[in-house]
């Protein structure tokens, strides 16, 4: 692993601990050259998994594309990034168990919209909105109207 400070190939391993569920592992290291430490993770790669998106057209994997529509939902929300990333593994976690070479966008979305109504209503309208495409005021309404109440939060 090369630093990424000063891009010496010396490095050593300082700790190693599972993280994400046992999805990952967290490797904290030390540059033997500059003495700088960083954080690496390993996790499984499912490089064979391609997504089918709406076009018929096939493009392989990529949790960051679930992460990043996460944080966009989640924006402005009182949520952790170490919540954003479990709800990644929970999502990513569902895929690997339904999906063996191949998994629809529809299917993602549909995932990503069970997780998000679970914790966050704002972050789900938000994210269903641009998933659904919805046209105009009513389609709002409409996905609100069909939501289950949610507990009301304690403002601070």
């Amino acid at each position: 692993m090369r630093c990424p400070y000063c891009k010496a190939d010396d490095d050593r391993v300082i700790d190693s601990r599972s993280v994400e569920g046992g999805a990952a592992i967290r490797r904290r290291r030390a540059c033997g050259k500059c003495e700088r430490r960083y954080t690496t993770y390993e996790r499984f790669e499912q490089s064979s998994l391609r997504v089918v998106k709406k076009d018929g057209t096939r493009v392989p994997f990529d949790r960051q594309k679930i992460r990043s529509g996460l944080l966009k939902a989640f924006e402005k929300r009182p949520v952790s990034s170490e919540e954003v990333e479990a709800t990644v593994v929970r999502i990513e976690q569902e895929i690997a168990r339904r999906y063996d070479k191949e998994v629809p966008t529809r299917a993602i979305g549909e995932l990503v919209m069970k997780e998000l109504k679970k914790r966050d209503a704002v972050a789900y309208v938000r994210f269903a909105s641009v998933y659904r495409e919805f046209k105009d005021i009513g389609d709002f309404v409409e996905e609100i109207r069909g939501m289950p109440k949610m507990p009301k939060r304690r403002r601070s």
